[in-house]
């Protein structure tokens, strides 16, 4: 178990993180604006990586992202479907090695390496490669993972293909006293998937504990932004983070 000492330092709260992320990321981030965290102390040791298809905010305390962010389209969704699945996880390079996950780290760990961005979403080779990076990945339960993540996953396909596009950011959260690691990984209590449609200028949430038989909980934008200490669509007023998008149901993926 990792000491409360660390649940502490990544839930408190406090002043806004004057990060830089967004910038080369922006096609990925409603009106080009990327999240902003607002625990200064989860913003430690944290460095954007910006991908073909999605975009990340690495965190090298949890050594894995604190989101991933998509700009989803039903063109993707189309391209990506004629794309047969190739597994190559491997550690980021880009990343120090002190802040990063390795293969070795997930190895008989019991988790699942999970997408955050999913590779079914993406477009083409290159793409799929760079969401197998472990920058994208987060230790989840495997049935978690296989089946409430994934039927999640592909109700947001479903949405985006039915709307034409849309903004999805995913990531983990790390709430409670009694965390744990895999190898040196932080293994995140809950995960969660925000998805806003430009049609309807709305946005909603999935939140969902990271354990096996697991039922998502839907919310407000400005719900899950309480709950995590993160500013996750900065360019919504707090009124408009009210408004609920209605979700397509999401079931057990039963691949």
């Amino acid at each position: 178990m990792v000491q409360k000492s660390l649940a502490a330092a990544l839930l408190a709260g406090g002043m806004l993180f004057a990060g830089i992320a967004g910038a080369a990321c922006s096609q990925h981030y409603v009106q080009g604006r990327s999240p902003e965290i607002t625990n200064p102390k989860l913003g430690k040791a944290t460095q954007e990586l910006c991908y073909r298809a999605f975009g990340i905010m690495h965190s090298g305390l949890t050594r894995t992202p604190l989101w991933s962010a998509e700009y989803l389209t039903a063109q993707n969704i189309e391209a990506a479907q004629d794309l047969s699945r190739e597994n190559s996880f491997h550690p980021e390079e880009e990343l120090p090695r002190g802040q990063r996950a390795e293969l070795s780290d997930y190895a008989r760990s019991g988790f699942d390496r999970g997408h955050m961005a999913p590779n079914g979403d993406m477009p083409d080779r290159r793409s799929q490669h760079e969401s197998f990076s472990l920058a994208n990945m987060v230790p989840q339960d495997p049935d978690n993972n296989r089946h409430i993540w994934a039927g999640i996953e592909q109700a947001v396909r479903k949405m985006a293909k039915k709307e034409g596009d849309l903004y999805v950011i995913s990531g983990p959260a790390f709430i409670g006293g009694d965390l744990r690691k895999v190898g040196n990984v932080l293994v995140p209590s809950h995960l969660y998937k925000v998805i806003y449609s430009p049609r309807q200028r709305a946005g909603g949430a999935w939140f969902v504990a990271n354990e096996a038989d697991a039922r998502p909980q839907t919310m407000t934008v400005a719900e899950l932004e309480s709950k995590i200490g993160i500013n996750l669509l900065p360019s919504l007023t707090p009124q408009q983070k009210q408004v609920m998008l209605r979700l397509p149901k999401s079931g057990k993926n039963k691949r």
